[in-house]
Formats: structure tokens, sequence, C-alpha cells
């Protein structure tokens, strides 16, 4: 039922537009009745009506003055002029609080029905879209704590392609290059740090989860993951890698604040440790720092920086240029991995120009770790006891850097490069299944999710590897095999346009058409005559 206010201080107008309205749409409106300005304000907050009928002439607060208090409460009535005068004259100071219509007195009955057919569509339409947006955002809040949960293991879990967490970012919207790892514990009962019952405690969470989580979710601003066991992994986005001590403390309050609230909703007892801010690439580090820190203290809650979590460096070790080494090595990155290695043997030297067996020990060191990223990532195919025979030996044989530095940048390169070679036999095979399965399927609706499902990997990062490997989309790859198809057939066969344009891919020839012209400059119908001659 639309609800419909009539806002007029004449009376006989009042009951004319009750009579016509009644009369076009019977009991499908329900009316309500208002002698001036202020008396429309008072019944729009109680009758909330769909449609207002005002009159812009009336004593006191007019028409146009009503509109616009009414327009800051409901942003979706919608108004409908009556007037007696020239409706320019307030087309201008209307156009603000959105008016549908103007209506000129007498009103005419085709006319009324008319426009508030008009309108009563418009008010259907967005209620529709508000059930629709309803429905979308109840679908949502079931999968994102899904996306949400599939991004906190992307993050933390070694070896995850940077790829795949780069679309959970962007599917959740995450801008910030850094964050944080909270880790929050649940047992039935804390003495001296230990929680109890944990597996039982866990258990109960499960039927609170969601109130947990969107308890966090508040109070953290965070990315929540799934229940494990009695644990969950949060991370918290930030925006600087700096963090005052001021900061550490406030953390510290809220997230005891956070526990007391989850303990008066839940009847569990809860633990929390919170690891120091880092790049995404290095979250894991956190989340390490998080999970050591809340297993190794007596208190509710606990900051990685207030207790030794983790080890330090000197001041003049050059530990950004030793993770930026390893990353590369990691990454497959044949050429940085290479530059890198140089640097550091640079540092060594400039550090130590006598060689000594730490500067052994430490090249030694960095070898036997990128082996075994290589092992790790599948660039060895198989690790054998007896590899690293005669290492210790060859390194102490070692007189001068450069004898070092030969061997240290080889052994990274070899490394790098079973990496490189797995991860593009990776790729190639891949995008070589999903080209079969274009050159098969081309003839048919395609989807890059379809494509991804058949070769086992998320549509985001087949699309990456197709563009990287194909230097173009699957989008445009597709379009070439059909234009291709298209071209030989209408060159070689007397085949009609529509089934050659159905056999290509496309339903409606005149859409086949202009891809065709697009894509070659001619019409199938040119080009074929083109051919013949």
């Amino acid at each position: 039922m639309t609800r419909i206010l009539i806002c007029d201080d004449e009376g006989i107008v009042r009951q004319s537009l009750q009579f016509m309205i009644e009369k076009a749409f019977g009991d499908e409106c329900e009316l309500e009745f208002a002698r001036n300005g202020r008396t429309a304000i008072e019944l729009a907050e109680s009758f909330h009506p769909d449609i207002i009928l005002m009159d812009i002439q009336m004593p006191g607060i007019n028409g146009l003055e009503a509109m616009q208090e009414i327009r800051k409460e409901d942003k979706h009535v919608v108004f409908i002029v009556l007037t007696a005068y020239d409706k320019f004259e307030y087309t201008q100071k209307s156009i603000d609080v959105g008016v549908l219509s103007y209506l000129t007195k007498p009103i005419n009955r085709d006319t009324l029905t008319d426009t508030l057919r008009k309108a009563m569509k418009q008010v259907r339409d967005r209620r529709e879209k508000a059930r629709n947006d309803l429905r979308i955002k109840e679908k949502l809040e079931a999968v994102v704590p899904m996306i949400e949960s599939g991004f906190v293991y992307s993050v933390l879990m070694e070896g995850t392609g940077k790829e795949e967490y780069v679309g959970y970012r962007d599917l959740l919207n995450v801008e910030e290059e850094y964050g944080y790892v909270m880790v929050i514990e649940c047992g039935d009962e804390l003495h001296r740090g230990e929680l109890t019952n944990t597996v039982g405690s866990g258990i109960k969470l499960q039927k609170h989860y969601m109130v947990f989580r969107e308890t966090v979710k508040e109070a953290t601003g965070g990315i929540v993951g799934a229940l494990m066991a009695n644990k969950v992994i949060v991370l918290i986005p930030c925006q600087s890698e700096e963090e005052e001590y001021s900061q550490r403390v406030m953390k510290i309050e809220n997230t005891r604040a956070l526990l007391r609230k989850l303990e008066q909703q839940t009847e569990l007892k809860f633990k929390a440790g919170i690891g120091t801010v880092k790049s995404w690439k290095e979250m894991e580090e956190s989340y390490r720092e998080a999970l050591e820190s809340v297993h190794q203290t007596v208190g509710k809650v606990i900051h990685a920086k207030d207790i030794s979590t983790s080890c330090g460096y000197a001041d003049d070790y050059p530990v950004d240029l030793e993770k930026q080494l390893f990353e590369a090595v990691r990454e497959g990155d044949v050429e940085n991995t290479r530059i890198l290695g140089e640097r550091y043997m640079d540092w060594m030297q400039g550090y130590e120009p006598k060689l000594k067996n730490v500067v052994r020990l430490k090249a030694m060191e960095f070898v036997l770790w990128a082996e075994h990223l290589a092992y790790m990532q599948g660039g060895l195919s198989e690790y054998r006891f007896e590899d690293r025979e005669g290492y210790m030996e060859l390194l102490l044989s070692f007189n001068s850097y450069q004898e070092l530095r030969h061997w240290f940048l080889k052994k990274l390169d070899e490394s790098v490069c079973h990496i490189a070679r797995k991860q593009q036999t990776k790729t190639d095979s891949v995008v070589e299944q999903a080209k079969q399965y274009i050159a098969e399927h081309f003839n048919k609706e395609l989807s890059l999710e379809e494509m991804a499902r058949e070769v086992g990997i998320s549509p985001y990062y087949l699309s990456k590897l197709f563009k990287e490997s194909e230097g173009t989309g699957y989008i445009e790859y597709t379009t070439k095999l059909r234009m291709d198809y298209a071209k030989e057939q209408l060159g070689t066969t007397d085949r009609s346009i529509k089934e050659i344009c159905h056999d290509a891919g496309y339903q409606d020839p005149n859409y086949f058409s202009r891809i065709f012209k697009k894509w070659t400059g001619m019409t199938p119908t040119e080009y074929r005559g083109g051919v013949s001659i």
C-alpha cells in the first residue's frame, strides 16, 4: 500500500483530490491530510508518507519551506507540487528537494492519475531496490567471513603467492600498506596465565562466534580469521610502520577493554598477544610475535615489545638488505638476487676486510637458506643428504674475498634459477591448460571463473598469469581466436554469416558484425567479398 499525504489549505481541494485518488486507485492508497505546512511536517514524522501532494502557497510555513524541512528527515519521499501559478516561478527553488512533477490548479483528473502512477512506480522501484540491497547484504554477511579467513591464511602461511593476498586486499578494500597481528585465545578459566579446558571452550566459543567476530571488528577495525581450536587470529591494518610508545599503551588498554566485553558476552576467559607493525609480506613475523606473546605471559594482554620475542640486530647490521635478498630469492627474481648478493658481499668485505671464518660461515648460512627455499618451493625436486658434501672444506680453502664472492653468488644464482624455472613451468602449464580450454570452447559462452575452475586456481591469479604469459587478457585472446575462425570460414566456405556467427561463439549477428568490423575494419559481407576478389 502507498501512503499519500495531501497538503492544501483549501478544504475543497483536499476533498477533490481524495475523491479522484480513491476513484482511480481504491484500496491501493492510504490517505492523510494537512491544511498547512506545520501540520504537514508533523504528519511526515508520524505517518511516513511515500508521496506528498504539496500546495506551494499556504499561510504560515509555505509548501517550499515544508518540503525543505521534510527532506532533511526523509530522503526518499516523492513530492508533487500543487500550484495555481506558473510553475517556472518555483522550479529553481524546488529542484533541491527533488520535486517529481508540478500540477497546476484546477487539477485534471487524468493528469493527476498519470502523475501518481509514475510516483507510485518510483516508490515500488525504490522498495524493490531496498529489498535487493538487503538480500545482497545478507549474502555478503555470509561470504565476507570466508573472504576474511582466506586473507588471514594467505598473508600468514609461508609459500602462499603474493598475487593471492593482493587479490584478497582488493576484495576487502584494504588500502593500508602495514598492519599487525593480534592472537586471541579462550578458556573456561585463567589461572597464572594458563587457560583451562581450551578444547571445550573453543567449542563453546563457536556458538558465540558471530557475536565475538562483530565485537572484535568494532573494537579493532581488523580482519578476523576463522576460529581454530580455541584461537582466533586478527589482522589489523594501519597507515604507518612507526609505533609510538603511547600507541602501544593505547592498544593494550583497548584490548583489555575488548576482552572484558567478550567475557561478559560469552562467559569465557580470554588472553591476547599483540605483534609489532609490519608490511604485509612480513606479517608472518608479527603473527609469530603475537603467538609467542600470548603464551609467554601471565597477564591477559601483552605486546611483543614488552617481552623479548625476537632476535635483535646490531645497529650497523644491514637487516633490510638481508630481507630484500631473501625476498628476491623467494620470488625467483634472478637479476635482483645477483645485485643484492653483490651488495651484501660488499658490506661484509667493508665490515671485515680480512677474510675470517665468521665471514665464511655467514656466506654458507645464506647459501644454505637459499637452497632451503629452493627445496621448499619445489625448485629442487629431490633432497639428498650428501648434496652439501664438501661445502665446509671448500669454504676453508678460500684465501680471498674474490674466491668466496664467486662461490657465494654462484650458489645463490643456482637456487634462485631453480625457483624461477619452477615458477615459469607452473605458469606455462596453467596458461597452456587455459589456452587449450579456450580453443575447445571458444564457440560457447566463456567465463574466467569457469576456466579458472577447470585449471584449478583462483580467477584472479589465472588472469594475472595469462596476462604475464600472453601479453593480453583472456577476453582479447578469445576474441582473436573467434575472429580468426570467422575469417577462415568467410574466406573458404559459402556458409551463411549467421551460421558462422553462431559457431564463432556469438548469439547476436548484429553484435558479431560490430565486433568483426572493429577487429578487421570490414563487415563480414565486405570481408567475404574482398577475399573473393
